[in-house]
């Protein structure tokens, strides 16, 4: 399907193409597949999506492990830098999460690093409460008794270290930032960002709203997953679920 036109992340995804994995908060890559494959006991005969995949990299470390993988992202520039490098097991496909419906469910889904879930929100959100409804629609790609693992931006984080200048929507929990960011040539460019932030309460009401018994909701930082305890002082929070209703072949 493909995804509406307008949705405000995708000029910054276009901009940075393959710039984004200059960041640092891409280098945990390995990290944090080595905590998920523990975290959510995963096979290599299980199927993955990987929801906001961006250029790929969890879908690709998964895959060179064995694991089949299909990435989807609204950014054209991240799919074609997914496809390019890719090894085999890993698929990509320019797709919206809010509208987009996979042909047979998957037995995992991954929604990292703000992989759409988070962004929902902004000059372009409907409903409300885009990110539930987005979360409705990732679950539908999801067979009973199959496994989630979804990251937020924590409320309490961004609160208590809120940047001058930034704005906090205290009704909405929407985060709104000037960025600069660098394109492919290092050339810098200013974006505005939206992201919506969560509490662990928050996720697990959410979970339930959307048929989902939750597993444990946990603090994380990029290059540092792993079942640690909610805290006020970690950047993420890292939410693990199963879809209700058994496994279903």
């Amino acid at each position: 399907m493909t995804p509406p036109a307008g949705h405000w992340f995708e000029p910054i995804g276009e901009t940075l193409g393959s710039a984004y994995l200059r960041y640092s908060f891409t280098r945990g890559t390995e990290q944090e597949v080595d905590a998920l494959i523990d975290m959510l006991g995963l096979d290599t005969a299980h199927t993955i999506l990987d929801v906001g995949c961006g250029p790929g990299r969890h879908s690709h470390e998964l895959a060179r492990r064995g694991y089949t993988v299909h990435g989807i992202d609204i950014t054209q520039r991240f799919v074609d830098l997914a496809r390019e490098h890719a090894p085999d097991g890993a698929t990509f496909e320019r797709a919206d999460a809010r509208t987009w419906r996979a042909d047979e469910p998957f037995d995992v889904v991954i929604a990292l690093c703000q992989g759409a879930f988070g962004l929902a929100g902004g000059p372009d959100s409907a409903g409300p409460d885009p990110d539930l409804d987005l979360l409705a629609t990732v679950v539908a790609n999801l067979r009973p008794g199959g496994r989630l693992a979804l990251s937020a931006f924590s409320a309490y984080f961004q609160v208590r270290h809120l940047p001058e200048g930034d704005e906090f929507d205290a009704a909405t929990a929407v985060h709104s930032e000037v960025m600069t960011i660098k394109d492919e040539d290092g050339n810098d460019h200013r974006a505005r960002g939206y992201t919506t932030v969560m509490t662990p309460r928050e996720l697990r009401l959410m979970a339930d709203a959307v048929g989902l018994d939750v597993d444990g909701v946990y603090s994380v930082r990029p290059g540092r997953y792993g079942p640690h305890p909610p805290t006020i002082e970690t950047e993420e929070f890292l939410l693990l679920a199963t879809r209700r209703g058994g496994f279903s072949e």
